[in-house]
């Protein structure tokens, strides 16, 4: 069984129970954290200052964290999501006890939310009501966080046959648009995944009651096992980009050195068709429509040269 309660505007919880265990698990989704939340946590639990600011909505960490304290795990991850096609990097901190988790996500997260609320309307349905461990609830939400995450990739996979597509037709400024999103979103994806398995690798080794129990190790392990595999998906994304911002770049310079040649092309002939106009406008005797045949012949004789030497 579950009970739900909210116990302010934005924290949440939901108690889930086993009535076949001792045990139960409460978990707090706060949102949004601000001074009323912080304060809410230190006079709970006792957390360190230092660790509530860092939870503190209006914070933010440049890299991943786990710290081990005596009762807790505080730990600071980041996970891709999609905001008006483009990925960014949604920060959530957690705080995992004997019997508590409490997730602090920086934004809204839907695969975070979407969980929270199956575990409100069906929490018989979690590996953690089995177990009554707050370690697997750990396990199971950050399992929703990256399968999230796969789905993202499935977008770019789909971007990236659009913009095959696109610079195929060589529509330059709508390939330029779609490349640049593309190389923006796999960087942030990189930057944000690439420390993933080795912050799991430091939970499964960590000498910690909350963590330790053998039994985690198979999770953790699969957890491990789709950090890689997002991670080869997204070198192979990058790649493939790369060497379509090549064919891009190609067929534009391509069409650069076209109009240049072109360019060329109508400066020389002019250029030569100027030059017999201003030495007959010295003598003003001379008959217009011979300066004017002149000038004619002297223009084809350019272009038939350029024809000749297959600049045209």
């Amino acid at each position: 069984m579950s009970n739900f309660k909210k116990i302010s505007k934005n924290i949440q919880q939901i108690t889930i129970a086993n009535p076949q265990k001792t045990n139960y698990i409460d978990w707090i989704n706060i949102n949004s954290a601000g001074k009323a939340e912080i304060e809410f946590l230190r006079k709970k639990y006792g957390f360190k200052l230092s660790q509530l600011a860092a939870a503190s909505a209006k914070t933010s960490s440049q890299r991943p964290l786990i710290v081990r304290e005596p009762d807790y795990v505080f730990m600071i991850l980041h996970f891709p999501v999609e905001n008006s096609g483009r990925i960014i990097a949604a920060e959530i901190e957690f705080f995992i006890g004997h019997g508590f988790l409490i997730s602090l996500p920086s934004v809204s997260v839907e695969p975070l939310n979407d969980f929270f609320n199956l575990g409100k309307k069906d929490s018989n349905s979690l590996l953690s009501y089995e177990f009554e461990s707050s370690a697997i609830l750990l396990y199971e939400i950050l399992n929703q966080l990256l399968k999230y995450s796969y789905a993202l990739l499935d977008n770019n996979s789909l971007a990236i046959s659009q913009a095959e597509q696109t610079v195929l037709s060589q529509d330059q400024k709508k390939s330029a648009a779609l490349i640049l999103n593309l190389r923006h979103n796999l960087i942030n994806m990189r930057k944000i995944m690439q420390n993933h398995k080795n912050i799991i690798k430091r939970l499964m080794t960590m000498e910690s009651s909350i963590i330790a129990p053998e039994h985690l190790k198979k999770y953790y392990g699969e957890l491990i096992n789709q950090t890689k595999n997002i991670w080869e998906t997204l070198e192979n994304q990058r790649e493939t980009v790369e060497v379509l911002r090549d064919s891009y770049e190609s067929m534009a310079n391509y069409h650069l050195n076209n109009a240049m040649k072109m360019l060329t092309i109508f400066y020389v002939t002019f250029s030569s068709m100027s030059l017999i106009a201003a030495i007959f406008s010295l003598n003003v005797n001379n008959n217009i429509w011979l300066v004017i045949i002149i000038m004619s012949l002297a223009g084809l004789a350019m272009l038939y040269l350029f024809k000749k030497k297959k600049w045209l």
